[in-house]
C-alpha cells in the first residue's frame, strides 16, 4: 500500500491476487469469507462480491471499501490458524465448514465417451451410470452430475 493511503489499481490487483491465493491455501471458500466478513464486522458478503473482488470485476470505488476488510480478515486468519486447522476447530470458521469435494476434472477423450452416451440415452437409468463408471474409472457420482449438468446444459441450448 502506498504510505499516503491512497491505493493505485496495480496495488489492488496485487492485493486481490495475493487475497485469493492465501484464502485458497487456507481451505476456504469465497462464499465462507463473506460469512465470516459478518461475523467479524457485522457487514456479510455475498459469494459473489468476494469472487468480483478477486476477478478485479468491481468498480474500482467498492474494490478500495472492501480491501481493508479483507486485508483485516486475511491477518486476523492468519494469526490463528498457525494455531488451529482451517475451518474445523477454526473460530472464525468453525459454523462455516462444509467439505466440499475437489472439482472433477474429465479427459476429453472421456468427455467424448460420455457425450456419445448422452446423444444415445440422456437420461440412463441407475445400473447403465454405474456400468459407464466403471468401464471409464469413474465415480458414479461424477458420472451422475456429469449426465444432470449436460441436460441443463441442452436446456439452456433449446429455445
Amino acid at each position: 500500500m502506498s504510505t499516503n493511503n491512497v491505493t493505485t489499481s496495480e496495488e489492488l490487483e496485487g492485493f486481490a491476487r495475493q487475497f485469493k491465493q492465501r484464502r485458497i491455501k487456507l481451505g476456504y471458500t469465497q462464499a465462507d469469507v463473506g460469512l465470516a466478513l459478518g461475523s467479524l464486522y457485522g457487514n456479510v458478503f455475498s459469494q459473489t462480491t468476494i469472487c468480483r473482488f478477486e476477478a478485479l470485476q468491481l468498480s474500482f470505488k467498492n474494490m478500495c471499501k472492501l480491501q481493508p476488510l479483507l486485508n483485516r480478515w486475511l491477518e486476523e486468519t492468519d494469526s490463528t490458524c498457525s494455531y488451529y486447522s482451517p475451518l474445523s476447530s477454526h473460530p472464525i470458521g468453525a459454523s462455516l465448514s462444509r467439505k466440499r469435494k475437489k472439482r472433477t476434472s474429465i479427459e476429453s477423450t472421456i468427455k467424448n465417451e460420455l457425450e456419445a452416451h448422452f446423444l444415445k440415452q440422456p437420461k440412463p437409468l441407475t445400473q447403465d451410470i454405474s456400468l459407464l463408471a466403471e468401464s471409464l474409472q469413474l465415480e458414479r457420482e461424477v458420472v451422475r452430475v456429469w449426465f444432470c449438468n449436460r441436460r441443463q446444459k441442452l436446456k439452456r441450448m433449446t429455445p
